[in-house]
């Protein structure tokens, strides 16, 4: 689907390793040319031409990331560096100054790092505590075990809508629904779903969502806030400058702006919020509805082809999302994962992140292999045929 828009898939390298970022469509690189040339400059400074030009196409990513995940306003959406940027500003910018000692926040063990090490540094400074929802025996998140988790101190459950190693989709929605009738917030994680399905912030009614433009095809160095409106009046910066300020003076005396201004300071990723939003129109073209139910095909199949390899063991066959996360009888996974890189195929190895999940796994490292939509049944059968090697430790040692 979509190959020849890749130039990096003309060199033959079969590429497995979307979970931690995608490959990157001409259309992005023309985009960020194009600024960089014709018009750089910076956004929201000036009162000439070129900056005016910036400002407006930045400005136009913005409505276009809106109406991606039916936001009601812009102003509900703010643009960072990442999800771990995001995630940071939000669990410091606003539950730091609602929070108070004894309450609780709900996590997984499969959380990525990015949402667990910002609640733990909070739960250091204001002694708030870190409570698990249990995971079932296919290591998913269900309602029931949520409201297991929950007790009157909850005030916060802030989960990946789909793990990055299981690769199971939460729900989301039943449980940002019983969360709101028990007074109880939800940020959700959603690097890696928003660049995998159709996301809707106001059916799934979450206060929070985040994302990353490099796992969606975009350019790194990119992610998004939103919040719910009644928010914006509420949040904080935690990085002050310019850009950000409505006026200060000598005495100390400031006056922020309103969101999202409010979380942008200093001089942004321009030229990547603006390949972002070609990056936006380019998959709306190709259909979020799409992309994920021809992952889930490739998925089927790839599952299908592992089985026929007895050393292989997997973790994750019945979840819902592109995500495999596999191990070879007798081979450490980060040796696989260079093995197969002898084959121009590139996999992740080891924690993912994820470094608590082991709890739940009972091992440490595993090897994964996430899809996207330029991926084929072809590849899959060029994995399965390296993997098939009868001299596979052999080779490795």
């Amino acid at each position: 689907m979509n190959r020849d828009d890749f130039e990096i898939l003309k060199t033959g390298i079969i590429y497995f390793d979307n979970g931690a970022t995608t490959l990157k469509p001409k259309i992005l690189s023309e985009a960020i040319s194009d600024y960089y040339n014709y018009y750089s400059s910076n956004a929201h400074r000036g009162d000439y031409g070129i900056s005016i030009k910036a400002s407006t196409e930045y400005e136009k990513t913005r409505e276009l990331v809106k109406e991606l995940i039916n936001a009601k306003s812009p102003k509900q959406i703010a643009f960072t560096s990442g999800t771990t940027d995001s995630i940071n500003k939000i669990i410091f910018g606003y539950f730091k100054n609602i929070l108070k000692e004894g309450d609780e926040v709900l996590l997984t063990k499969s959380e990525h790092a990015s949402n667990v090490l910002p609640w733990f540094e909070l739960s250091h400074e204001i002694n708030i505590k870190i409570k698990y929802i249990e995971l079932d025996q296919d290591h998913k998140v269900t309602i029931e075990n949520v409201k297991k988790a929950v007790t009157p101190n909850t005030k916060v459950i802030s989960l990946a809508h789909i793990s990055n190693v299981v690769g199971d989709i939460r729900p989301i929605k039943e449980i940002t629904k019983y969360a709101h009738q028990n007074h109880i917030l939800v940020l959700c994680d959603g690097a890696q779903s928003v660049p995998h399905m159709k996301t809707d912030v106001e059916d799934l009614d979450v206060d929070f969502l985040t994302f990353s433009a490099h796992k969606m095809c975009g350019p790194t160095g990119v992610g998004v806030i939103y919040m719910k409106e009644e928010y914006l009046n509420d949040v904080r910066p935690i990085i002050f400058g310019g850009g950000m300020n409505a006026e200060f003076d000598n005495e100390g005396h400031v006056i922020y702006k309103n969101m999202p201004d409010l979380l942008e300071a200093g001089t942004p990723n321009i030229a990547g919020v603006i390949g972002f939003g070609y990056i936006i129109k380019y998959l709306e073209k190709i259909g979020f509805d799409n992309i994920h139910e021809y992952e889930l095909s490739l998925k089927k199949y790839l599952i299908q082809r592992l089985k026929e390899i007895k050393e292989i063991e997997i973790y994750n066959e019945h979840s819902e999302s592109g995500i495999v996360t596999i191990n070879y009888q007798g081979i450490f996974p980060q040796d696989l994962s260079i093995y197969l890189d002898k084959y121009n195929i590139c996999t992740r190895a080891g924690n993912h992140c994820a470094k608590i999940l082991k709890d739940e796994l009972k091992i440490k490292n595993t090897c994964r292999i996430s899809l996207y939509f330029y991926n084929t049944k072809e590849e899959i059968d060029a994995l399965i045929e390296a993997l098939k090697n009868p001299h596979i430790k052999e080779d490795i040692i």
